[in-house]
């Protein structure tokens, strides 16, 4: 694994890259208040085990990546979109695999109508259409809801109370295919905290907004479409990568049965090999 600052316009994005450079690229775009560290180090070195070339970032508020004053984000989702397309610069690559997750979907989807001639091919995991109406489409779950209004009891710049917050984020995310592990999931949670430059500035996330000039147009989106999604996701119920799928022509759709808003070990065999395939290799 190598690390590299890509720096721009005043932004700087924190970067790790696994494989050998010559090989297919691959990059990955996480989720809301998510640093790169959500797309693991074995699930990361699994895919260039398969001959590519993956990279992955923080995006800005998180991780080691430009922060800015909590409640005061400069940028919206589609300088975000950009930010992935500059993470490309940097690296010198013309054309990518991208894949991203929940709001790191969201993004991709951004990047990808914004930027067609950069991007190979589409993955978007666990997220929901862009530019689409979703109102009659089920919504988060009631349970997860209850818990996510918890957070706004945190003290956000107590480290303490925003782990014990996140470890229980990750167990309400969690589908029912596979055993929950706290333990493991504390052990993360801490890490991420604790690697991050300011956690709090990750909060900025949730007042973003974007993509409105794409509404209509997910379904001319140029790249091959492979959708990943749980059956039971809590975030974004498994109708909203069923219309995803749907929307775009000659998509392909795969469902985790039992899966949540998560990348859970279990399920990265079948992940990996779906994007493996999807890639061409």
């Amino acid at each position: 694994m190598t690390e590299r600052m890509i720096k721009f316009d005043n932004v700087e994005i924190a970067t790790q890259a696994f494989g050998n450079p010559v090989h297919e690229p691959i990059l990955l775009i996480m989720g809301a208040m998510a640093s790169m560290l959500w797309w693991p180090d074995e699930f990361c070195q699994k895919l260039a085990d398969h001959g590519f070339y993956v990279i992955r970032y923080d995006n800005r508020d998180t991780g080691r990546s430009t922060i800015y004053l909590p409640g005061e984000p400069p940028y919206a989702m589609d300088d975000m979109a950009e930010d992935a397309i500059r993470v490309l610069d940097g690296y010198g690559i013309d054309g990518t695999n991208l894949i991203g997750m929940s709001l790191g979907g969201t993004i991709a989807q951004i990047a990808a109508l914004s930027n067609p001639k950069r991007v190979k091919t589409l993955t978007l995991i666990s997220t929901t259409p862009v530019g689409v109406d979703t109102s009659a489409l089920p919504h988060t779950t009631d349970a997860y809801m209850e818990h996510a209004s918890t957070g706004e009891n945190v003290d956000w710049t107590d480290n303490a109370q925003v782990i014990e917050f996140l470890v229980k984020d990750t167990q309400m995310i969690a589908g029912s295919a596979h055993p929950y592990d706290e333990g493991r999931a504390r052990a993360f949670v801490e890490r991420d905290v604790k690697r991050a430059k300011n956690f709090v500035s990750a909060t900025n996330h949730f007042m973003l907004k974007g993509g409105r000039t794409l509404r209509g147009k997910l379904g001319e989106l140029i790249a091959p479409l492979l959708v990943i999604h749980g059956t039971a996701d809590p975030i974004y119920p498994v109708e909203h990568g069923e219309l995803l799928a749907r929307t775009v022509k000659g998509a392909k759709l795969v469902r985790l049965e039992g899966g949540g808003h998560e990348l859970h070990p279990e399920d990265w065999q079948e992940i990996i090999s779906a994007i493996d395939a999807h890639c061409g290799r």
